[in-house]
Protein backbone atom coordinates (compact mmCIF):
# COMPACT_ATOMS: atom_id res chain seq x y z
CA UNK A 1 0.00 0.00 0.00
CA UNK A 2 2.79 2.43 0.91
CA UNK A 3 4.52 1.68 -2.40
CA UNK A 4 1.34 2.52 -4.36
CA UNK A 5 0.96 5.79 -2.50
CA UNK A 6 4.62 6.62 -3.17
CA UNK A 7 4.23 5.85 -6.89
CA UNK A 8 1.05 7.90 -6.97
CA UNK A 9 2.79 10.88 -5.38
CA UNK A 10 5.73 10.58 -7.77
CA UNK A 11 3.26 10.50 -10.67
CA UNK A 12 1.45 13.60 -9.44
CA UNK A 13 4.75 15.43 -8.97
CA UNK A 14 5.88 14.45 -12.49
CA UNK A 15 2.61 15.76 -13.93
CA UNK A 16 2.97 18.99 -11.96
CA UNK A 17 6.58 19.49 -13.18
CA UNK A 18 5.45 18.81 -16.77
CA UNK A 19 2.64 21.35 -16.28
CA UNK A 20 5.05 24.00 -14.99
CA UNK A 21 7.28 23.47 -18.03
CA UNK A 22 4.23 23.68 -20.32
CA UNK A 23 3.05 26.89 -18.60
CA UNK A 24 6.53 28.39 -18.97
CA UNK A 25 6.40 27.69 -22.70
CA UNK A 26 3.00 29.42 -23.00
CA UNK A 27 4.22 32.73 -21.57
CA UNK A 28 4.30 35.31 -24.39
CA UNK A 29 7.72 36.66 -25.33
CA UNK A 30 6.27 39.50 -27.46
CA UNK A 31 3.00 41.21 -28.36
CA UNK A 32 1.57 39.02 -31.13
CA UNK A 33 -1.07 41.47 -32.38
CA UNK A 34 -0.15 45.11 -31.75
CA UNK A 35 -2.55 46.64 -34.31
CA UNK A 36 -6.08 45.26 -33.92
CA UNK A 37 -8.49 47.91 -32.64
CA UNK A 38 -10.88 46.60 -29.97
CA UNK A 39 -14.00 47.93 -28.24
CA UNK A 40 -12.09 48.20 -24.96
CA UNK A 41 -8.67 47.95 -23.39
CA UNK A 42 -8.77 46.08 -20.08
CA UNK A 43 -5.91 46.56 -17.63
CA UNK A 44 -5.49 44.23 -14.67
CA UNK A 45 -3.96 45.94 -11.65
CA UNK A 46 -1.10 44.49 -9.71
CA UNK A 47 2.06 45.00 -11.70
CA UNK A 48 4.44 47.47 -13.20
CA UNK A 49 3.85 49.05 -16.60
CA UNK A 50 0.31 47.69 -17.00
CA UNK A 51 -1.58 50.95 -16.58
CA UNK A 52 1.02 52.97 -18.49
CA UNK A 53 0.75 50.52 -21.39
CA UNK A 54 -3.05 50.62 -21.33
CA UNK A 55 -3.10 54.42 -21.45
CA UNK A 56 -0.54 54.50 -24.26
CA UNK A 57 -2.74 52.11 -26.23
CA UNK A 58 -5.72 54.41 -25.60
CA UNK A 59 -3.74 57.45 -26.76
CA UNK A 60 -2.65 55.51 -29.87
CA UNK A 61 -6.28 54.85 -30.82
CA UNK A 62 -6.32 51.10 -30.13
CA UNK A 63 -9.69 51.66 -28.45
CA UNK A 64 -11.85 54.48 -27.19
CA UNK A 65 -12.19 53.13 -23.64
CA UNK A 66 -9.99 51.68 -20.89
CA UNK A 67 -11.39 49.58 -18.06
CA UNK A 68 -9.06 49.03 -15.10
CA UNK A 69 -10.12 45.99 -13.09
CA UNK A 70 -9.24 45.35 -9.46
CA UNK A 71 -8.66 48.92 -8.33
CA UNK A 72 -8.74 49.70 -4.61
CA UNK A 73 -12.06 51.36 -3.67
CA UNK A 74 -10.15 54.34 -2.26
CA UNK A 75 -8.57 55.17 -5.65
CA UNK A 76 -10.27 57.33 -8.28
CA UNK A 77 -9.47 58.20 -11.89
CA UNK A 78 -8.10 61.64 -11.05
CA UNK A 79 -5.63 60.16 -8.58
CA UNK A 80 -4.43 57.60 -11.14
CA UNK A 81 -3.95 60.22 -13.84
CA UNK A 82 -2.16 62.64 -11.49
CA UNK A 83 0.23 59.87 -10.41
CA UNK A 84 1.11 59.43 -14.09
CA UNK A 85 1.54 63.15 -14.72
CA UNK A 86 -1.64 63.46 -16.78
CA UNK A 87 -4.50 65.92 -16.40
CA UNK A 88 -7.95 64.53 -15.60
CA UNK A 89 -9.49 66.27 -18.60
CA UNK A 90 -6.99 64.54 -20.93
CA UNK A 91 -8.18 60.95 -20.58
CA UNK A 92 -10.62 60.95 -17.67
CA UNK A 93 -13.61 60.61 -19.99
CA UNK A 94 -12.30 57.38 -21.45
CA UNK A 95 -11.34 55.44 -18.32
CA UNK A 96 -13.57 53.46 -15.99
CA UNK A 97 -12.51 51.67 -12.84
CA UNK A 98 -13.68 48.36 -11.42
CA UNK A 99 -13.42 48.11 -7.66
CA UNK A 100 -14.84 44.62 -7.01
CA UNK A 101 -12.16 42.18 -8.20
CA UNK A 102 -9.61 40.77 -5.80
CA UNK A 103 -8.14 38.02 -8.00
CA UNK A 104 -7.93 36.96 -11.65
CA UNK A 105 -11.28 35.16 -11.65
CA UNK A 106 -12.78 38.29 -10.11
CA UNK A 107 -11.14 40.43 -12.83
CA UNK A 108 -12.75 38.24 -15.49
CA UNK A 109 -16.19 38.34 -13.85
CA UNK A 110 -16.02 42.09 -13.20
CA UNK A 111 -14.91 42.73 -16.78
CA UNK A 112 -17.63 40.44 -18.20
CA UNK A 113 -20.31 42.46 -16.37
CA UNK A 114 -18.80 45.74 -17.58
CA UNK A 115 -18.46 44.51 -21.18
CA UNK A 116 -22.07 43.32 -21.19
CA UNK A 117 -23.31 46.65 -19.78
CA UNK A 118 -21.50 48.48 -22.58
CA UNK A 119 -22.46 46.06 -25.34
CA UNK A 120 -18.78 45.52 -26.20
CA UNK A 121 -17.67 42.44 -28.14
CA UNK A 122 -13.87 42.73 -28.15
CA UNK A 123 -11.11 43.67 -25.73
CA UNK A 124 -7.35 43.98 -25.55
CA UNK A 125 -6.14 42.48 -22.27
CA UNK A 126 -3.12 44.14 -20.65
CA UNK A 127 -1.31 42.27 -17.90
CA UNK A 128 2.15 40.85 -17.21
CA UNK A 129 3.40 38.22 -19.62
CA UNK A 130 3.72 35.57 -16.88
CA UNK A 131 0.11 36.25 -15.86
CA UNK A 132 -1.27 36.19 -19.41
CA UNK A 133 -1.94 32.44 -19.92
CA UNK A 134 -3.97 32.24 -16.70
CA UNK A 135 -5.72 35.55 -17.40
CA UNK A 136 -6.67 34.60 -20.95
CA UNK A 137 -8.07 31.27 -19.73
CA UNK A 138 -10.17 33.03 -17.07
CA UNK A 139 -11.41 35.66 -19.52
CA UNK A 140 -12.29 33.02 -22.14
CA UNK A 141 -14.29 31.13 -19.52
CA UNK A 142 -16.14 34.26 -18.38
CA UNK A 143 -16.69 35.68 -21.90
CA UNK A 144 -16.62 32.86 -24.46
CA UNK A 145 -18.18 35.01 -27.21
CA UNK A 146 -15.93 38.06 -26.73
CA UNK A 147 -12.87 38.47 -28.96
CA UNK A 148 -9.79 38.68 -26.75
CA UNK A 149 -6.48 40.18 -27.86
CA UNK A 150 -3.50 39.53 -25.61
CA UNK A 151 -1.22 42.49 -24.90
CA UNK A 152 1.43 41.42 -22.39
CA UNK A 153 3.83 43.72 -20.62
CA UNK A 154 7.30 42.46 -19.81
CA UNK A 155 8.53 43.02 -16.23
CA UNK A 156 12.32 43.32 -16.14
CA UNK A 157 12.50 41.07 -13.08
CA UNK A 158 11.03 38.09 -14.95
CA UNK A 159 13.77 36.33 -16.91
CA UNK A 160 12.20 33.98 -19.42
CA UNK A 161 15.36 32.83 -21.20
CA UNK A 162 16.18 29.59 -19.42
CA UNK A 163 13.69 30.58 -16.71
CA UNK A 164 14.33 27.38 -14.73
CA UNK A 165 17.83 28.68 -13.93
CA UNK A 166 16.47 31.77 -12.17
CA UNK A 167 14.96 30.82 -8.78
CA UNK A 168 12.69 33.88 -8.60
CA UNK A 169 11.28 33.37 -12.08
CA UNK A 170 10.99 29.60 -11.66
CA UNK A 171 9.09 30.08 -8.42
CA UNK A 172 6.80 32.65 -10.05
CA UNK A 173 6.02 30.35 -12.99
CA UNK A 174 5.39 27.39 -10.69
CA UNK A 175 3.03 29.54 -8.62
CA UNK A 176 1.21 30.82 -11.72
CA UNK A 177 0.78 27.28 -13.04
CA UNK A 178 -0.58 26.06 -9.71
CA UNK A 179 -3.06 28.97 -9.65
CA UNK A 180 -3.96 28.17 -13.27
CA UNK A 181 -4.82 24.56 -12.34
CA UNK A 182 -6.98 25.62 -9.40
CA UNK A 183 -8.68 28.33 -11.47
CA UNK A 184 -9.78 25.70 -13.98
CA UNK A 185 -11.55 23.85 -11.17
CA UNK A 186 -13.53 26.90 -9.98
CA UNK A 187 -16.99 27.60 -11.36
CA UNK A 188 -17.37 30.78 -13.39
CA UNK A 189 -19.40 33.45 -11.56
CA UNK A 190 -20.42 36.55 -13.50
CA UNK A 191 -23.32 37.98 -11.42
Amino acid sequence: MARRIAFGLVGVMALWVWGVVWYGSEIPRRVEDPTTVTDAIVVLTGGTDRLTTGLKLLQAGQSGMVFVSGVSPSVDIGEILRSMGLASDELGCCIELGHDATDTAGNAAETARWMKSRGFQSLRLVTANYHMPRSMAAFHRAMPLVTLVSHPVFPESVRLDEWWRWPGTASLIASEFTKYVFSQLRPVRIH
